[in-house]
């Protein structure tokens, strides 16, 4: 899909890789919708935008679904549909399974899971009612390396990203036919400060950037990796370097293998 005149809905993009998609979409052309729920950081982001005047600001949050479907028809009913989705938003959590209160694997499906189907759902309708017969538009999620595979300290991160992806391989099952595209983007480490705010066993926060984020791939590269793979009408694209890129690969053609390494090391340290 040529992006150039699109209108690309991103949530997530006050910071990170959505900061940095947005960039990017901007820069070639796309009209963008700017979701997350910091409103200031928003507008901060839009006038740094190339033709900021065609961008949109939308704030919401992925915690609330129904408040997020009214807000995704409303957008629609004033401003007309929307011909990429992008979800992005999310957050990450640290923590054994043993350790992990239950009210913070919740509120990491609630928002991975629960707010990406709600966001997707909204704007199902509009997508496909499109008069253009050949495409009615692209579903792009943000899922991860751990939506992959599994490893320490991340049960419920890595539940939510496999989760997703299950239910974005039956959209796309269901909706090629008529002309839906569905890409899933599978980040390993990359460089932002998604750790900082990283959920821990009793709900506080990670407060640092792990090592293995300081040499991950660079986000703004993330960024146009994605771009491309919307370009080339992909299905599913693993991004990263090192054992975080490789990582899908091993444990498919070398599982015990695999196991055997996710249970000697902790990645994410």
């Amino acid at each position: 899909m040529n992006i150039k005149n699109k209108k690309i809905w991103i949530t997530g993009a006050s910071s990170g890789i959505g900061e940095a998609l947005a960039i990017e979409c901007a820069r070639q052309g796309a009209s963008l919708v700017l979701s997350a729920r910091n409103e200031e950081k928003l507008n901060l982001l839009k006038n740094r935008l190339a033709n900021s005047d065609r961008h949109h600001i939308v704030p919401l949050d992925l915690a609330n679904a129904e408040q997020l479907t009214q807000i995704v028809h409303s957008y629609i009913e004033e401003y007309g549909n929307v011909d990429v989705l992008v979800n992005n938003g999310g957050i990450a959590q640290r923590g054994t399974a043993l350790e992990t209160k239950l009210a913070v694997q919740r509120q990491v499906m609630e928002v991975n899971y629960f707010g990406t189907v709600a966001m997707t759902q909204a704007l199902l309708p509009s997508m496909l009612s499109s008069a253009n017969e050949a495409t009615k538009g692209m579903i792009v999620t943000v899922s991860s390396v751990a939506g992959k595979v599994g490893g320490k300290s991340m049960s419920g991160y890595s539940a939510s990203k496999h989760a997703i992806i299950g239910y974005m391989d039956c959209l796309r099952a269901e909706e090629s036919a008529n002309g839906l595209q569905v890409l899933t983007i599978c980040p390993g480490f990359v460089q932002t400060k998604i750790s900082v705010n990283a959920m821990l066993a009793d709900g506080s926060q990670f407060g640092k950037v792990a090592g293995s984020i300081k040499h991950g791939i660079a986000v703004d590269d993330c960024a146009r990796q994605i771009v491309q793979a919307i370009k080339q009408d992909k299905k599913e694209v693993v991004i990263g370097k090192g054992i975080s890129g490789w990582a899908p690969t091993i444990a498919r053609l070398f599982p015990n293998t695999f196991k055997k390494l996710a249970a000697k090391k902790n990645f994410r340290d």
